[in-house]
């Protein structure tokens, strides 16, 4: 099926984007892991088990999966003249500013690489200085650095393929990332929007360039017509005007989209770290959002421009008015303090449905997973050892392209 189509959260899950963590988790070093946002190193084969098991859970349950590197792969074998310009891009994206560097990464990607699978993921992997072979005799650079040094960053957070872009109905958001070591992972969303025969004609919401950060965890399809977008750490108020004003030009039935105002941490670091649709009237909900809150309610003026209105009230009595329902907040822990700030650390409100009612969880948030199973959840869980160490849950490394309905 080309296109996309994600106008829920909870409809049946019909094809999904995954990344497989590859020798980009390799890369990271006690020294990087700030400036590559992990807090500890994942031992990457038994992640990649990890995530072979979540893959095959969900083609279990009649998911196609489709992952990163193949698009991408498929876009230069399809389009042999883009391979060029693609390396080119990407180099400079990695901030080598200068022709020599430039002219020597280009020619060991484009001669140690001809396989375009084997380029897509070593330009995931980084590249560290003693793979180039420079001329260590008229270069003080060479001389002088570690030979851990890395020329080249890895993209460590790829497999988080929820936040570089984001489906929006049948459109798409290529978003600028907050952090500089992140925003160069939307480079493949580019090329797969720009070339891919399955999404090249999916109308574009937000573009990578655009000046404002928005990230895909903050962006969570209510319904055909209701949008919810986190003001957070890394989407800025900015982003959401423009991303509204471009939904409302657009032919989207969306009319209206909710601006969630949450608190600026690492513990709020995107919405759906806040709250997450399981089912038609459950939410999981990390219990520090279940104060009051301010949700700014944004819909077209009609003459090309937004309107803004402050709306105040409980995330219940919120929802409840959008989704024209009574809804179920579950708090992750089951409102155990320190279940839910143990297993919150670990995306126990993260979850991934695939169908109304029927969840993707970790393992490892045993007291989350027990309380929505009380409450009719089925919980599909997978292992989580690993792959919880780049603290991201189901959701997260996971970006719905198909959804029934």
């Amino acid at each position: 099926m080309a296109g996309v189509n994600v106008k829920s959260e909870i409809a049946p899950l019909k094809k999904v984007l995954l990344h497989r963590p590859g020798n980009e988790l390799l890369n990271l070093t006690p020294n990087t892991l700030g400036e590559l946002l992990f807090d500890d190193i994942p031992f990457l084969p038994v992640a990649q088990e990890e995530h072979d098991a979540f893959a095959a859970a969900l083609r279990d349950h009649g998911v196609e999966v489709v992952y990163l590197e193949d698009l991408m792969t498929e876009v230069l074998d399809d389009n042999p003249d883009v391979r060029e310009q693609f390396l080119k891009q990407f180099i400079e994206e990695a901030g080598i500013r200068t022709d020599r560097y430039q002219k020597i990464i280009f020619d060991y990607l484009n001669d140690n690489y001809p396989n375009n699978r084997d380029l897509v993921l070593k330009t995931m992997e980084g590249i560290n200085l003693t793979e180039l072979h420079t001329d260590k005799q008229n270069s003080l650079v060479d001389l002088v650095s570690e030979a851990s040094k890395m020329v080249v960053a890895p993209m460590p957070n790829l497999y988080f393929t929820r936040d570089n872009f984001a489906m929006i109905g049948n459109g798409v958001s290529i978003n600028r990332m907050y952090s500089v070591t992140r925003n160069r992972e939307t480079i493949y969303g580019e090329y797969i929007f720009k070339h891919h025969p399955d999404f090249k004609d999916v109308p574009q919401y937000y573009s990578r360039y655009n000046t404002f950060h928005i990230e895909g965890g903050d962006i969570l399809n209510l319904n055909e017509h209701v949008l919810a977008v986190g003001i957070s750490q890394r989407t800025e108020p900015d982003a959401i005007d423009q991303l509204a004003k471009n939904i409302f030009e657009s032919d989207s039935p969306i009319d209206t989209i909710l601006a969630f105002n949450i608190p600026n941490s690492r513990a709020f670091m995107h919405l759906d770290t806040v709250f997450t649709q399981i089912d038609v009237d459950k939410f999981t909900v990390h219990p520090g959002i279940l104060g009051p809150l301010t949700v700014f309610e944004i819909t077209s003026d009609g003459q090309g421009g937004i309107k803004v209105q402050e709306k105040t009230g409980t995330l219940e009595s919120i929802l409840e008015g959008y989704l024209g329902r009574p809804v179920e907040l579950i708090p992750c822990g089951g409102g155990d303090r320190i279940a839910a700030e143990r297993e919150q650390w670990n995306d126990g409100s993260n979850t991934l449905a695939i169908a109304p009612g029927v969840v993707v969880v970790y393992e490892r948030n045993d007291v989350t997973n027990k309380v929505l199973e009380e409450r009719g959840v089925e919980c599909i869980q997978i292992p989580s050892a690993e792959l919880s160490r780049g603290r991201g849950g189901p959701r997260c490394m996971s970006m719905p392209i198909w959804r029934e309905g």
